[in-house]
């Protein structure tokens, strides 16, 4: 996905307005961290994720693979 934007005077600095479908797409609201990085020549944002939802990801990916492969997790942890 491509989109050019550009800055808008808010105060005494510049805003990047990102649109609706965009912050839906990446499921980012106004509570979210955003990280702001650069590699010297392309600006970088990333929303940070939740640390609960991370955790619930994990959790649920576990979950599966116990419920898939239960009898070679357990000669994993015989050895």
């Amino acid at each position: 996905m491509s989109i050019l934007k550009k800055l808008t005077k808010h105060g005494n600095s510049q805003a990047l307005v990102i649109d609706r479908p965009v912050l839906d797409l990446l499921n980012i609201t106004e509570d979210t961290i955003l990280q702001i990085s650069t590699d010297g020549t392309n600006l970088i944002i990333s929303p940070i994720q939740d640390g609960d939802s991370n955790r619930k990801s994990f959790e649920k990916a576990l979950n599966n693979a116990n419920k898939r492969y239960p009898n070679a997790l357990k000669k994993l942890a015989e050895s």
